[in-house]
């Protein structure tokens, strides 16, 4: 019962606040998107993220045109309000770690039906706007399902709003660009922690790669064209 009504609450509000969000993002802010023939149409996608607001669930969600879910953290769900805003934009809460065993299996059900997952691997939001390290449990996900990541990246959202009359005086510039969808190498044993971690770091790499410099923060000797070693391309 509750997925039914989950279900239907997200296509609810898709229908109705898809078109309303996009007219507003372009009247309130210098919106500028690049890449969106990366994405696939179809299939399992796991798309992941750099993370500057709590916002930026509701950015990727009129921007991406894939029927997507969030892994969001819990948190956000302890106020009645938020839970109930943040379920219509099919998020689910998972703990800091990225790692509960609730969360990964609704992750691994979003896969399989054939969605797209979406993850912030930071695991929080940054402070200063440079890339955390990424936690190793987007690569557990990527490596038991095997499917293709696409890589965001996000800037501008680290403004500080003010509602929206500031909003539509200062119209900050938001970029989202959306690289080449990209698979993990096949792994014939089960990785360690120390492995796990590396290999979300070649995932945020691929993030890092899109970021201007001031953005890569962990990652900041990551140069915008260098291939990270862990990883190939699909297609």
């Amino acid at each position: 019962m509750q997925r039914r009504f989950q279900e239907a609450l997200y296509r609810t509000t898709r229908f109705f606040a898809l078109p309303f969000f996009r007219f507003l993002f372009s009247v309130l802010t210098r919106y500028r998107v690049t890449g969106q023939e990366n994405v696939p149409k179809h299939g399992p996608l796991l798309i992941v993220a750099n993370h500057l607001s709590d916002s930026d669930q509701y950015l990727m969600y009129f921007t991406i045109k894939r029927r997507m879910r969030f892994m969001a953290k819990e948190e956000l769900f302890r106020s009645a309000r938020i839970r109930i805003l943040a379920t219509a934009f099919g998020a689910f809460p998972v703990s800091q770690n990225g790692t509960s065993r609730k969360a990964l299996g609704e992750a691994y059900q979003v896969l399989d039906r054939g969605l797209a997952l979406a993850m912030f691997p930071e695991g929080a939001r940054s402070r200063n706007a440079k890339l955390r390290r990424a936690l190793p449990g987007t690569a557990l996900i990527a490596l038991d399902k095997k499917v293709p990541i696409l890589p965001v990246a996000i800037t501008g959202m680290e403004a500080k709003w003010k509602g929206i009359p500031w909003a539509a005086v200062h119209r900050p510039r938001i970029s989202v660009t959306i690289g080449p969808p990209f698979s993990l190498p096949d792994i014939a044993h089960r990785p360690g922690k120390a492995e796990l971690s590396r290999l979300a770091d070649s995932i945020m790499e691929h993030v890092a790669r899109l970021l201007p410099p001031e953005y890569r923060g962990y990652y900041a000797s990551v140069s915008k064209d260098e291939r990270p070693d862990q990883t190939k391309t699909s297609g």
